[in-house]
C-alpha cells in the first residue's frame, strides 16, 4: 500500500497539476488571460447572481392564450371553409375548447362535414415527441348541429411549440441589451427560465420580456365615429381599441389586420428631423412593401392605425402613397421608449403572453458585497482549519493541511471545467467541504495510532491504517452524497449550486485522502525512515478514555424524546417563519441614498399602497432595510404589482438592492418539491446503510437522523429564523453530516462485533464510542471552524443557512453518540453475524483493559 510505482506517481501529480492549471485563471482579470500563451486554459468560474447581481426571472406561458387563439383561429376556419363550398350556416360561435355552427339545408350535412374535415387532419405532433396527433375533432350531437372541438394533445403541442418560439423571440431580445452570457432555458412544459447577469435594471427586463409586441395594421372603419360605436353597436367587422394616452382615446378600427409585425425586416430608434422627438423607423420585406404601398395608395387621406398589443400606439392620416417599404411610428415616446419598441420589433413577437411567476434580483453593489463577505469568510476559515489541524498533528497535520488545499483548488478546477454556477450557498458548501475533509485525515491518522498501539511497526500500522480506515470513509462519505444527489436533482437555484459544490467536495476529498495524502506520507516514511509517528499537541486527545456513555442511555433517550417532543409541539403551535420560497409574496431590500434609512418612514409610506400584511426591519447595517410582503393571493402578477408599487414609491430615496418575488404556484411547487427532497434522501439513505450493515443499525441510523431533523425544526420554530429554500438545503447537509458521524461509529461497532465474541452489547458500544472520541470531536470541531467564520463574516443574506448548520452539526454529534449508538440496545443487537472468520481470543483478551464498566 504504501509503494507507488512510477506512473501512479505521475498520475496522481498530474491529476493535482491539472487542477491547479484549470483553476489559475480565476486569479487574472479577462486582460491579462488574453495575454496569456493560447494554450493556456482562459475558461473562469461561473458566478451566481447573487454574486454579481443580475436579474433571475421565470416565466410562464399562459395556456389561455393559446387556447383563445386557437379557437378564435377555428371559428375562422369553420367560416372559410363553409363559405367556399356554397353552404348555408347559421349559429357560428365558439366557447371554452369548442366550436359549433348549425347547417340550414339538411341535405347539406355530409358536404359540411366533408368540408370540415379539413380541421381534423393529423398533424406532425413536433416536440412532443414525433409522430401525428389530431388537433381537433368533429362530431354532430344532434341533427344538424356540427361541432369542432379542440384536444388536449393538440393544444398540449401548440403551448410546447409556443413555447420553443418564445425562448427564440426572448433570447433575441436579450442579446439586443447587450448583456454577457444570459441563460435562457426551457423548464417544464411551460415555463421559460431566464437569468441575465450583471443587469442592473430589471424592471426594464421585465418590460421588456412580457410584452407581447404583437405589431399590427389597421384601416379606421369611417362609417361611424369612436363615439358613436360607444353609444351604439359597432360594425360586426370592426372593434373599438383604445390608445396608450392618458387618457386613453377610442378608435373604431376594422378587424381585419392589413399587415403584421411578421413583414418587418428591421427596426431602429431615432429622431424626427422636424420635431426632433424620439421615433421608431421600420422597414418591411418585399411582401410586405408590396401590400402597404398598396394600402396607402388606396387610402391617401384617411386614417390608418398602428396597433401594438391591442393598444394604438398612433393613428396618421396617409398623405401619400409609401412606396418605398418603410415608415416610421411617432408617439409619446422617450429615447429608452423608443429603443425598446425597436427591440421589440426587431426580435419579434411572442406568440402568447409570458407571466413573471418568479423573481430574483441582486443589484451589481450586494453582488460584489456578497463576493468580499465570501472571500473574507472562505480565506479566515481556512486559516482556522489549518492552524487547528496542524496545532492538533503537528507535521502528519501539516500534510493533511497541503492534502486540504489541493482539495479545494480541485474543486474550483471541476466547477470551473464543467461551467458550473457558483452561489453563496455553494462558497458555504466549499467551506462546509474544507471542514468535513479533514475527517477522512483524522479518520486514517487515528487509525494508524490504533494499529502503531496495537503493537504493528509504524510501515505496518501506516499499512493497515489507510486500508482499514477507507470503508469507514467510503461508508461516511457515500451518504452525504446521496443528500447531495437529492438535492441536486429535487432542488432548485442556489440550492443546485450548494448540492453541486459539496458533491465534488465529497469526491475530491476521497481522492485526495487515499492518493494525496498517502503518497506524502510515504514519501516521508521512504526518505526518512521515522521510527515514530510525529506528535501534536491534541495527538493523545482522548487516548484510553474510558467513558460510560451507556450507562447515560436512559437520561439521554429521555432528554431527546422531551427535546423532539417539545419540537413537534413548537412546530404545531407556534410554527416556522416560513420565507416566500413557500408562502409565495415579494421581498425587497433597499438601501437608503443617504444617511441611515428610516424603517418608520418606509413603514408609513408603504402603509398606503394597500399591500396587506407588510414587515421592515433593518437587515445587516442602518443603510439597509428588509420588506416583506404577503402573497397577494390573485395571481401571479399581483406580485409584480406589489414589487412595481414599492419601487416607485420609495426609489426617490432609495436603491433597490435585492428583489425576491414569488408567486403561489411556485410557491407550493417549492413546498412539495423540499419535502419530497428530505424524504427522499432518508429513505435512499436508509436503503444503502441497511445493505452496508444490518436492518438493526438501518433503524438506528434513521431514528438518529429523524431526532435531529425534528431538533433541527424546533430551533427554527423557537428563533423563527426564516426557513427558506437555503434551510432546506441545510437540513438536507444536516441529514449528510450526522449520518457521516453516525456510520463512523457504526462501522466501529461492526468491527468490534468481529472482534469480541463474548463482550457485552453495552460494554462493547462504550468501547467503540470512546475509540471513536478523538475523531468524532476534532471532526466536529474543525467543522464548525468552517462554519463560524461563514456565520460571522459571510453576510447576512447567508446567516440564517449558516447558523441551521452549526446547530446540525452540534446536534449531529450529540446524536452520534447519545443516541445512535444506544438505540442498538433496544433492537437487541448480536454479534454472531458479524463473527464469520474473525476475531481471536486474544481479541478479547486486549480489549479486556479497554472495555468500561457498564452498570
Amino acid at each position: 500500500m504504501l509503494y507507488f510505482s512510477r506512473w501512479k506517481t505521475t498520475l496522481i501529480w498530474l491529476a493535482v497539476l491539472a487542477g491547479v492549471v484549470f483553476a489559475a485563471p480565476n486569479l487574472f482579470t479577462q486582460q491579462q488571460l488574453a495575454a496569456l500563451p493560447d494554450w493556456f486554459p482562459k475558461k473562469q468560474l461561473t458566478l451566481g447572481l447573487d454574486l454579481q447581481g443580475g436579474s433571475h426571472i421565470l416565466l410562464r406561458v399562459e395556456r389561455e392564450d393559446i387556447e383563445n387563439e386557437r379557437l378564435e383561429t377555428l371559428v375562422d376556419d369553420v367560416r372559410r371553409l363553409l363559405r367556399e363550398d356554397g353552404i348555408g350556416y347559421t349559429g357560428l360561435t365558439g366557447s371554452g375548447m369548442a366550436a359549433q355552427v348549425r347547417i340550414r339545408d339538411p341535405d347539406n350535412i355530409d358536404r359540411a362535414k366533408d368540408a370540415l374535415e379539413e380541421l381534423t387532419q393529423l398533424v406532425n405532433a413536433g416536440l412532443l415527441g414525433g409522430g401525428a396527433i389530431r388537433e381537433a375533432e368533429l362530431s354532430e350531437p344532434e341533427p344538424g348541429l356540427l361541432r369542432i372541438t379542440l384536444t388536449e394533445e393538440g393544444i398540449n403541442n401548440r403551448v410546447s411549440s409556443a413555447v420553443s418560439q418564445s425562448i427564440e423571440v426572448v433570447r433575441r431580445r436579450v442579446d439586443e441589451l447587450g448583456t454577457t452570457e444570459p441563460v435562457i432555458a426551457r423548464q417544464g412544459a411551460d415555463r421559460i427560465l431566464v437569468q441575465v447577469p450583471g443587469f442592473d435594471d430589471p424592471e426594464r427586463l421585465k418590460l421588456i420580456l412580457n410584452q407581447t409586441a404583437k405589431l399590427s395594421f389597421h384601416l379606421v372603419d369611417r362609417s361611424m365615429s369612436a363615439d358613436e360605436a360607444l353609444r351604439g353597436r359597432p360594425p360586426v367587422t370592426s372593434e373599438i381599441v383604445y390608445s396608450n394616452d392618458d387618457p386613453p382615446i377610442p378608435y373604431l378600427l376594422q378587424k381585419r389586420a392589413l399587415l403584421s409585425g411578421d413583414n418587418l425586416v428591421d427596426a431602429q430608434a431615432g429622431f424626427d428631423q422636424r420635431t426632433n422627438e424620439p421615433i421608431v423607423t421600420f422597414r418591411f420585406d418585399t411582401a410586405g412593401a408590396q401590400r402597404f404601398g398598396q394600402v396607402t395608395q388606396q387610402n391617401v387621406g384617411f386614417p390608418f392605425a398602428i396597433v401594438l398589443d391591442d393598444a394604438v400606439i398612433t393613428a396618421p392620416v396617409i398623405n401619400e402613397p409609401i412606396l418605398g417599404g418603410s415608415g416610421q411610428i411617432s408617439g409619446n415616446f422617450t429615447v429608452e421608449t423608443a429603443n425598446d419598441l425597436a427591440v421589440l420589433l426587431r426580435a419579434g413577437a411572442l406568440p402568447a403572453t409570458l407571466t413573471v411567476m418568479e423573481e430574483r434580483t441582486v443589484g451589481p453593489g450586494l453582488g460584489a458585497d456578497s463576493i468580499a463577505a465570501g472571500e473574507t469568510a472562505g480565506i479566515i476559515g481556512a486559516i482556522l482549519v489549518v492552524v487547528f489541524i496542524f496545532i492538533a498533528y503537528g507535521f502528519l497535520g501539516l500534510i493533511a493541511n497541503l492534502a486540504l488545499i489541493f482539495n479545494v483548488v480541485m474543486i474550483i478546477a471541476v466547477l470551473t471545467v464543467i461551467g458550473a454556477t457558483l452561489t453563496l450557498p455553494g462558497i458555504a458548501g466549499i467551506v462546509l467541504t474544507v471542514g468535513m475533509a479533514v475527517d477522512s485525515n483524522v479518520l486514517i491518522y487515528e487509525r494508524i495510532r490504533e494499529e502503531r498501539r496495537g503493537g504493528r511497526s509504524l510501515v505496518q500500522a501506516i499499512d493497515a491504517g489507510f486500508q482499514r480506515a477507507f470503508g469507514t470513509i467510503l461508508d461516511a462519505n457515500i451518504t452525504t452524497l446521496i443528500a447531495a444527489v437529492i438535492l441536486f436533482y429535487l432542488g432548485s437555484g442556489p440550492v443546485r449550486g450548494f448540492a453541486v459544490t459539496l458533491a465534488i467536495g465529497i469526491v475530491t476529498t476521497v481522492f485526495t485522502a487515499f492518493t494525496v495524502t498517502r503518497w506524502m506520507i510515504a514519501e516521508w516514511v521512504r526518505r526518512r525512515r521515522p521510527k515514530e509517528l510525529p506528535r501534536g499537541l491534541l495527538t493523545n486527545l482522548f487516548s484510553g478514555a474510558h467513558y460510560r456513555f451507556m450507562w447515560l442511555r436512559k437520561f439521554t433517550f429521555m432528554f431527546s424524546a422531551a427535546a423532539a417532543l417539545a419540537s413537534l409541539l413548537l412546530f404545531a403551535t407556534v410554527g416556522m417563519n416560513y420565507g416566500i420560497d413557500f408562502t409565495g409574496g415579494s421581498v425587497i431590500e433597499v438601501e437608503s441614498r443617504s444617511g441611515a434609512a428610516s424603517v418608520g418612514d418606509i413603514r408609513g409610506r408603504l402603509s398606503n399602497l394597500n399591500l396587506g400584511d407588510v414587515q421592515v426591519q433593518e437587515f445587516g447595517s442602518p443603510e439597509h432595510v428588509l420588506i416583506r410582503v404577503q402573497a397577494q393571493g390573485a395571481g401571479e402578477n399581483a406580485e409584480q404589482t406589489v414589487v412595481s408599487k414599492v419601487r416607485a414609491d420609495l426609489e426617490s430615496d432609495y436603491n433597490i438592492v435585492r428583489v425576491e418575488s414569488v408567486g403561489p404556484v411556485v410557491s407550493g411547487e417549492l413546498a412539495r418539491a423540499g419535502t419530497i427532497a428530505l424524504l427522499a434522501a432518508l429513505f435512499a439513505i436508509l436503503i444503502y446503510i441497511w445493505f452496508r450493515f444490518e436492518w438493526q443499525f438501518a433503524l438506528g441510523a434513521i431514528i438518529a437522523t429523524v431526532n435531529d431533523v425534528v431538533l433541527t425544526i424546533g430551533m427554527f420554530a423557537i428563533t423563527q429564523i426564516e426557513f427558506n429554500l437555503s434551510s432546506i438545503a441545510a437540513v438536507l447537509t444536516i441529514i449528510g453530516y450526522s449520518l457521516n458521524d453516525t456510520v463512523v461509529v457504526y462501522d466501529r461497532v461492526r468491527e468490534n462485533l468481529r472482534r469480541y465474541k463474548k463482550m457485552a452489547l453495552p460494554d462493547l458500544l462504550d468501547l467503540s464510542v470512546n475509540q471513536m472520541l478523538s475523531r468524532t470531536v476534532l471532526t466536529s470541531v474543525t467543522t464548525l471552524l468552517a462554519l463560524s467564520a461563514l456565520f460571522i463574516f459571510g453576510g447576512e443574506v447567508i446567516r440564517s443557512f449558516t447558523f441551521a448548520m452549526i446547530f446540525g452539526v452540534i446536534i449531529g454529534t450529540y446524536s452520534s453518540i447519545f443516541v445512535a449508538a444506544p438505540v442498538l440496545i433496544l433492537f437487541k443487537l448480536r454479534g454472531e453475524t458479524f463473527q464469520a472468520g474473525m476475531g481471536s481470543g486474544e481479541d478479547e483478551k486486549d480489549a479486556k483493559g479497554l472495555a468500561p464498566d457498564t452498570a
